[in-house]
Formats: structure tokens, sequence, C-alpha cells
């Protein structure tokens, strides 16, 4: 391990419990960490709970599609962070790091990327770099990390730090991300404060045999507006590691605020993506989610529409090919009145991959005026490859407008004759099929960087 990180083998059984020694060398090494107590005794709580719970199975209905039997977290070195960036009592850090020392993969997309209002980088579990711009800085905004607001801003922390609601399907994996949490951030924007650029966060993978848990906390108050952008990256493993993420993005009243997860994982990575959100009154929380690698995937997203008048737009794409599985489960769950989510995820497969989409529209009884929209299309570009896709209502509401669709299929064959006949490659026509049933998805990501890695991602696996 790197320095400052340390490791713990971990032994549930089959049924999650594992041994009295095994959980107690766990949590030994859970109080050795140096961190504030108040993660510690999360840390702890979280750990038993784990230890309770059993691995979901495809006997589950959200799992059914799904197979994790083969996932022993307990063959894995959690990545546990035992150092923090400052000790109590000194202020907090606005630049940690070297832009020099980066992963060559991190400077090349910051290269390319343009103006950044902070920029965060953990490489196999550990923060090695962030920071931010001194203007923002001096304006109030916070972006740190997890254990070092814990100490520097204990209450300001507690109001957001794990508060989201957990739905049962996603206990077990959440909890593991807790108890074995590797490192996270911590941005606050103060009542109106726009970032004028997007925050940039990194993790990169670079060694098999790891269980990494990356948190990001996001809270933005009332009339703020920021853009976050996440971004998960390693070459090809050797071996296996896995991947767990946990979000958590609140938006006060009148806020804005936009994030995009982009997940490009090399093989031998299983990832575990669990975003939660939370929007007040008037306030509007785009979601983007990009899958394009790892061996496996899985995105649980839950949108809380909690105050009236607010919006939520939940937007994702994924391609996969050589055996790819990605699964996404979504919720929007509206518990106020006169709110509106729209979901559109779309979908490629090639090869032997497969994909699961499975959406709820949630409305409570006083939600009325509710306007909800689900769409989810997929587009197959192999015999072998296959979708499911199982979009669902739950209405208690009586004047609201809700619908949901979703669509499987394969390339156009008129679509495809006709570019072919025109002197196209087979390559070349499925390029511009792809990407024109991408567009719809792409036009609505407003930061042009990101874009542009997702065409040279996709056209990689298209092989052009």
């Amino acid at each position: 391990m790197g320095n400052g990180v340390t490791s713990v083998q971990i032994d549930p059984t089959a049924g999650g419990a594992g041994s009295v020694k095994d959980r107690q060398s766990t949590l030994a090494a859970i109080d050795g960490l140096n961190e504030p107590e108040t993660l510690r005794n999360a840390r702890r709580s979280a750990w038993r709970r784990f230890a309770e719970l059993p691995m979901p199975t495809r006997k589950s209905e959200e799992w059914r599609y799904t197979e994790l039997s083969d996932l022993h977290l307990e063959d894995y070195d959690p990545a546990l962070c035992a150092t923090t960036f400052a000790e109590a009592g000194a202020p907090l850090s606005r630049k940690v790091g070297e832009l020099e020392a980066l992963p060559e993969s991190v400077r090349e997309v910051l290269a390319r990327s343009g103006e950044r209002s902070a920029v965060w980088v953990q490489v196999d579990g550990q923060a090695v770099y962030h920071r931010l711009d001194e203007e923002l800085a001096e304006r109030g905004v916070t972006f740190a990390p997890i254990r070092q607001v814990a100490l520097e801003q204990p209450e300001l922390l507690a109001t957001y730090l794990f508060t989201s609601p957990i739905p049962s399907m996603e206990e077990k994996l959440w909890s593991a991300h807790v108890a074995f949490l590797s490192d996270g951030y911590f941005l606050h924007v103060p009542s109106g404060v726009h970032l004028p650029t997007p925050v940039h966060a990194f993790r990169v993978l670079t060694e098999s045999g790891l269980l990494v848990s990356s948190h990001s906390l996001v809270a933005v108050e009332q009339g703020g507006e920021a853009t976050c952008i996440d971004e998960f990256i390693s070459e090809d493993l050797d071996g296996s590691s896995v991947s767990l993420a946990g979000t958590e993005l609140f938006g006060g009243e009148e806020a804005t605020l936009r994030y995009i997860a982009l997940q490009r994982f090399g093989r031998g990575v299983r990832h575990f993506g669990m975003q939660h959100v939370t929007t007040k009154r008037d306030s509007s929380l785009a979601g983007i989610n990009v899958s394009l690698g790892a061996d496996l995937a899985r995105a649980d997203v839950t949108s809380h529409l909690e105050g009236p008048g607010s919006r939520s737009e939940m937007l994702a794409l994924w391609f996969g090919d050589r055996g790819q599985h990605f699964d996404h489960h979504t919720l929007q769950h509206h518990a106020a009145p006169s709110a509106f989510s729209d979901l559109l995820y779309k979908g490629a497969l090639t090869d032997s991959a497969d994909s699961v989409f499975r959406g709820l529209i949630r409305v409570d009884p006083l939600a009325q005026l509710t306007d909800a929209y689900q769409t989810n299309r997929n587009l197959l570009l192999s015999d072998r490859a296959s979708a499911r896709t199982l979009p669902n209502l739950e209405i208690e509401a009586d004047d609201v407008r809700c619908s949901h669709g979703a669509t499987v299929g394969q390339v156009d064959p008129q679509q495809l004759f006709y570019l072919l006949s025109r002197g196209l490659s087979r390559q070349r026509a499925e390029r511009l099929l792809v990407f024109g049933f991408f567009d719809e998805v792409l036009s609505r990501i407003p930061v042009e960087g990101v874009r542009s890695r997702i065409r040279e991602s996709i056209e990689s696996k298209i092989g052009i």
C-alpha cells in the first residue's frame, strides 16, 4: 500500500457475520485509524450492520439479473486511509500535493479541460492532491477531505454526511462503503455563491486486489450554483479490484447543481455506484451517469424531490462490449407538490454485453401536480447482446402527469443499408448510428471535455 494507507483482511461468511476474531480485528483496525471520533463511530456502526446482512442474491427482485455469488469482499484488501491532511486546529488546506506527480491519465485530462474551480485526485484509495481557487475559498466555499472537515467544521459536516435514506436493496454495499471508506471530499457552496467552472474529481485505480471506497459529498446552499465531475479511471488490471462509490448531493432552495459521473475503469474492476440526491424548494439538480468501463458496473440512483417546485434531471448512457454487464436502478421520489423529474437512460451493447434497467417513479399522496417522465432506450449491435428494461410507476396522488416507456431493438436495417450504399464501411455506418442514438443524451451534458472523452471511448469500442 502507498503512504498513509493501511489494509485489513475481512472475513465475513456467506451470511455476512464472520467470526468473532475477524470482527474484533476489523474493529481494532477501525479504532486504530487517525481520524475524528465521529467518523470512527460511523465506521463501527456500518461494520456491524455489514456483518449482520447477507450479500444480495438473485432471489431478490432488485438483484435478479446481477450475479454477486462470486463477489467475496474478504478476498480484497480495503484501502483504509490512516492519515489526515491536517491536525485539529489547523486551517482547512486549499492546496495539497503537486500536479506534476499525478498519474499521466489525470494530467492528460486536466491539460485538455480548461479552468477548474477545484480539483481532487485519489489514487488507490488515498487522496494525493486537491486544490481550491483562492477567491472561492475567501467567499466561504469549502472543498477538502471529509476527515479534515470533521476536525474543523464538524457541525456542518454532520448536517449532511451519511444522512441520505438508504433503500434496503443497497444497504449491504452501502454499509461496506462506510465501514471501509478510503477517502472522500466535501464540497460546500454557501448561499448565493456561483462556481464559475466545474469541480473535477478523479478516482484512479492502479493495483489489483483492492477494495477502494470513495465518497463525494456536495451541498449547495440557497441560490448557489455548482457543476461537479467525478471521473473513475484505470488501465486493465491483471487481477480484480472492487470500487464502492457513494455520493450524496443536496440542493438548497433555488440552488442549481449539475453532477456528472464518468466511469472509465479498465477490465478487472467491479464498480458499484450509489447516488442519493435531495432537492429543496425550487432547486434544480441534473445528474448524469456514464458507464463505459469495468467488468461489472451497478448504479443505484435515487432522487428525492422534497421541496415544492424542485426539478430533477436524470440522464445516463452506457456502451458495453466483450461481456460487460451494466445494471441501473433508479428512483424518482416525489414527496412534494409541483415538482418535475425527467429521466432519460440510453444504452448500446455489442459482442456479448448485457444490461439491466429498473426504474420507479413514486408519487406520495401530498405530491399533487407532479410532472414526471421516465424513458429507457436500448440499442443492440450484436445478436449475442441483451438488455432488460423494467420501468414502473407507483402513484398515490390523483392530480399528476406521469409517463414511462422503454424499448429494446437492433440497428434499423434500412438506415444501415442506406449508409452502406453511400460508400461507408460497416464500422463507420455503425458509428454514425450509435452517435445518433446517443445524441439526445450527449447534447444535454454541459461540459464539452466530458462529451469528447465519451465519444473517444465509444469510438475505441466500435473499433474506429
